[in-house]
């Protein structure tokens, strides 16, 4: 057994649905701009091809209960997505054989500290400090589903009842299988990653004590709260 200087911290996972095991996290992979309109509101060109930035697996938690409202921000964004579940690995996968890669697909919230992001577009730096924060991917059980949930479907968030992003997941301008096959291009998957696939147009602020709900046709729904800030 190895001898560790301290103790490991304890194994990032999500809950699965109808089951009592839960899902390891090993990376988590995000793609940036996969919705077109989305893509236009950010005022960039909607065929760009897809790009990646990371999360830790320990930003990831439960949707559920209250989610804190992070420090260095005063614009944090919410970005509804659709994450998929990996159990297989996978280097250099054809598109038409990414979907074996999947374990299942859950609702997600990309969190942004928005005023970081721009500062670090600005200068052209990278973008970890605007998106890799504690706590910043609040995601709902993993659903195990064949592959026909994840191409179409409507996907959409509200804050305290109020409809802001409003999409269908057959608007991605990737897919999920182009999207599983262009990360394994450049990684070797593993079972235990997951990837967040991009948010539809009508991102916005959310506010201490706003409460956000989410949800994706066939896959399930979330709800949490915004703490108060520290």
């Amino acid at each position: 057994m190895t001898d560790f200087a301290f103790s490991p911290p304890p194994q990032a996972s999500l809950a699965i649905a109808d089951s009592a095991q839960r899902f390891p996290i090993r990376r988590v992979f995000c793609v940036g701009r996969n919705y077109a309109a989305h893509a236009r509101e950010m005022g960039n060109d909607e065929r760009d091809p897809p790009f990646f930035f990371m999360k830790p697996a320990d930003a990831v938690v439960d949707a559920a209960g209250e989610i804190p409202y992070p420090p260095l921000t005063q614009d944090l964004h919410h970005e509804v997505e659709l994450v998929i579940a990996i159990d297989k690995a996978g280097r250099d996968v054809a598109p038409e054989n990414a979907l074996d890669l999947m374990f299942g697909c859950a609702v997600g919230i990309d969190l942004t500290r928005r005023d970081l992001q721009d500062v670090a577009k600005k200068a052209a730096r990278p973008w970890e400090w605007a998106k890799a924060f504690d706590a910043s991917a609040p995601i709902g059980a993993i659903v195990p589903t064949s592959h026909d949930r994840t191409g179409n479907g409507l996907i959409w968030l509200s804050v305290n009842g109020k409809m802001r992003q409003e999409g269908n997941l057959g608007d991605m301008i990737w897919n999920v299988a182009e999207i599983i096959a262009a990360a394994s291009r450049s990684v070797a998957l593993a079972p235990g990653d997951l990837i967040m696939t991009g948010t539809p147009a009508g991102v916005g602020a959310l506010q201490p004590g706003d409460r956000v709900e989410a949800g994706i046709d066939g896959i399930g729904t979330i709800a949490f709260s915004i703490a108060p800030r520290d």
